[in-house]
This record gives structure tokens, C-alpha cells and sequence, in this order.
């Protein structure tokens, strides 16, 4: 039967408002940036209702709340009794998300301490419930932080991993609140799938490389190729929602680092190569999404490459790139790790395919045809899923997080039961 927006049954379609999530807001000076998060879920058709701690409101009032999610803001336990809000808040939500969550709000809830209307919200709430950590460096990093993160998760929710930047004052490092737009792409993913969203990867430390790499001709030239790394982002940010660890390492890209995901940063096939594997060390797959280069110029020019009247350009000699994918695959960090390839194919596709996966010795490998407008920098993609058991599982075209998803589906499958991401 339909809820009605007061938390009854039936009512019409007319009478029925969006999904009901609950913005809880606890006392951090990037409590601003949820002004934004709130913002995209009022503007996408959410019903949200914020509810803020007593030290939220030193930073963002009540009244800058109302006015953007456009119903009262629930502050106080006592406020309302004969309506229960500090039971029915939590009851009636389908998500609740709480940015920013401080390190003290992380230790209640981790613990269950219910001495306001949040945590008690939170203690109610049998929807999917995400946090966004945001806090300084040496707070995320103690170890009774880490405890209590480890304790939410285990428990089912998602707690976002804190980004790198400036922090309060002239402090800088892991403990930056996330994108409010990255936060609200991890609420819709849990949000799209609802009580349904699978949770098979908590506990999981995945990698993920993303973009194209460019090999270095001198100062201000390159070779370099067309990926744009949204695949590779679509595979971060689902990993995040079904609750992994995730290391983007990221070539190249100019996207806005998803929530939730350690970025690095690298340039060359040689500096992704090191990335890659030094994450791969204690994580439980590797997905290579990026374009790697094959070939490198074979010398590095220190100063501009001149272009001389009369004369045709110097051939350029190239050599071949370590590939990264079959040596991963053939010197694992240990025998658990789930090794999947991208395949960015022009033609003879799945023929070409096969012979690919036989020669990278990965478990899986994600076939799809590519193109100047076809893969590369669109928002959908299409596949073949090649498992090295012969499986083959055709993935039709639709959104890149779609596909994302079935191939953490069959990692997932491949995955055994013991936890060795952290």
C-alpha cells in the first residue's frame, strides 16, 4: 500500500510526495555546504526534513533551513511531543544522510547514545542511512574514530571517506567534507535502489583506475588518447554506495572527485602502473577502467620540439609501455584478488575480446566498442562481460553506472568470504 506524506497508508498519487529523507546536521563549520546538498534533494523532488544539532545551529540558523527544504526544521526532542518526532522522524524516512557528521556524532551513533532528536532519529531509522565524515586529520585518523566507522559500517551504513583539502584554518588533509554534489550522487545511487541496494562490498578495499594516460613528448606535448574517466568514476562511486573502500587512481581526468573514494592523482602508464599496484597490496579487486598507454616516446625532449623552415619533423620513435593489466594479473599481491580489464575495441569486438582475456590472464574483462563518438565521454555504455570461466554477460547500452553496477555484481559473485580491504 502507497504511505501518505504524514506516515499513513493509501491516498492518491497527487497526495503522495517524493522520497522522504531525512538531512541530519551536526556541529562542524562545513555544516554551510549542506545549504547545497540540501538544495539538490528539494530541487530533484525529494521531502526532506533537516534536522540539525543544537551546535549546527551556531553556524547555519533555522530559519536559512526552512526556507530551503520549505517545512519546519525539527530541532528539539520536547518540540511537538504529542507527535513523537523523535520515533516517527526516523520511522517515515526512506533515507537518512548526515552532513556534516562530526567525530562526536560518529561516537554516538556508533554507540547508540540517543541524547537528542538526531541520534534518536538515527536509533529509529530502518531505511539505508549515509554518513559524510568532516572533521580535522588527526580526529578521522584516531583510533577510536576509526573504531566507530568501522562499527557503522559493519552495522550496514554508508559512511562516506572524508576528502582531502584545506580544512578549518591553515590546516590541510584527509578530513574535508566531500562535494555536496558527490554527496548527493552517493544518497541517489542508495536512494535508486532502496532497500534492495546491496551491501556485498562493505568490508571490501576495491581499486579502481579511471581517465587516459599521456606520455610526455617534451615540456608541452604528449601522447595521449580520448577517455574522458567517467566509467571509472561510475565504478568508484557504485562501489562507495554498495559500501566498499574505494582508491581511484585517476589519469588525467577533469572531474570532481567522487565522494567517498581516495583519489590519486597520476599522469603516465609508468606513474598509474605504481599507483595501481601499490594500492592493489591489500585490496580485494582491481578494476583497470583507464585508457593506459601502450607506447611511450622512446626519448624525452628537455626543451620544445622547434618546427624548422624546410624541414619535415624528426620521426618519432616509440616503445612499448609495461602493460599494467597482465602484470597484475600474473604477480598478485595475494591469491584473492579479483582482477577485472577494460577492452576498448574498433572492431572484430568480442573475437578480439577473447583473445585479449586469454592474453592479460584477468578474471574478467569489459568488452565494448568504441569510437570519436561512441564510449568515449558519454554518459551511457554498452558491454560484453568475458569471464575467464566462459561466461559472457552482454550488458545493454544505458547509464555507465548501470554497467558499473553488473560488473561489481560479478565481482561480488567471485569475491570469498574473507575480508581483506580495511
Amino acid at each position: 500500500m502507497a504511505r501518505q506524506a504524514d506516515g499513513g497508508t493509501d491516498g492518491t498519487a497527487a497526495e503522495r510526495r517524493g522520497p522522504r529523507v531525512v538531512l541530519g546536521v551536526s556541529g562542524g563549520i562545513a555544516a554551510y555546504k549542506s545549504c547545497e546538498l540540501l538544495r539538490r534533494l528539494t530541487e530533484s523532488g525529494h521531502d526532506v526534513t533537516v534536522v540539525p544539532t543544537e551546535a549546527a545551529l551556531h553556524f547555519v540558523g533555522e530559519a536559512t533551513w526552512a526556507a530551503l527544504s520549505g517545512r519546519p526544521v525539527a530541532t528539539r526532542v520536547w518540540d511537538g511531543v504529542h507527535e513523537v518526532p523523535h520515533v516517527r522522524i526516523g520511522q517515515h524516512a526512506d533515507l537518512v544522510v548526515v552532513a556534516p557528521a562530526t567525530a562526536d556524532l560518529l561516537a554516538r551513533a556508533a554507540h547508540g547514545l540517543a541524547d537528542d532528536l538526531l541520534t534518536n532519529t538515527l536509533l529509529t531509522a530502518r531505511c539505508p542511512v549515509v554518513f559524510a565524515p568532516a572533521m580535522h586529520t588527526e580526529m578521522w585518523e584516531h583510533p577510536a574514530t576509526r573504531e566507530n566507522v568501522a562499527t557503522l559500517r559493519r552495522r550496514g551504513s554508508v559512511v562516506i571517506e572524508p576528502a582531502v583539502g584545506r580544512l578549518t584554518g591553515v590546516d590541510t588533509g584527509k578530513g574535508r567534507l566531500p562535494d555536496p554534489a558527490e554527496i548527493f550522487e552517493v544518497c541517489r545511487r542508495v536512494l535508486d535502489r532502496g532497500g534492495d541496494l546491496p551491501r556485498d562490498l562493505a568490508g571490501r578495499h576495491v581499486v579502481v583506475s579511471a581517465g587516459g594516460t599521456r606520455e610526455p613528448l617534451d615540456p608541452v606535448r604528449y601522447l595521449g588518447n580520448r577517455s574522458s574517466g567517467k566509467q571509472g568514476y561510475a565504478l568508484a562511486r557504485t562501489a562507495v554506495a554498495r559500501g566498499a573502500r574505494v582508491t581511484l587512481v585517476a589519469a588525467n581526468t577533469a572531474l570532481p572527485d567522487p565522494a567517498g573514494a581516495d583519489v590519486v592523482a597520476v599522469g603516465s602508464a609508468e606513474q598509474l602502473r605504481r599507483a595501481v599496484l601499490a594500492a592493489a597490496a591489500d585490496a580485494d579487486a582491481v578494476v583497470m577502467a583507464a585508457a593506459v598507454a601502450d607506447f611511450r616516446p622512446a626519448r624525452y625532449v628537455d626543451s620544445k620540439i622547434k618546427k624548422r623552415d624546410g624541414e619535415g619533423p624528426a620521426p618519432l620513435v616509440l616503445e612499448q609501455n609495461p602493460d599494467v593489466l597482465a602484470g597484475l594479473s600474473a604477480a598478485r599481491p595475494h591469491p584473492g584478488l579479483v582482477v577485472v580489464g577494460f577492452a576498448a575495441e574498433t572492431d572484430d569486438v568480442l573475437a578480439n575480446g577473447r583473445a585479449k582475456l586469454a592474453r592479460k590472464g584477468c578474471d574478467l574483462l569489459v568488452v565494448n566498442e568504441v569510437g570519436e563518438h561512441t564510449a568515449f565521454g558519454t554518459d551511457d555504455n554498452q558491454a560484453v562481460v568475458l569471464g575467464a570461466d566462459g561466461t559472457e554477460t552482454p550488458v545493454p547500452l544505458g547509464p555507465k553506472e548501470a554497467l558499473a553496477d553488473r560488473v561489481w555484481d560479478l565481482v561480488a559473485a567471485r569475491l570469498g568470504g574473507e575480508l581483506r580491504g580495511r
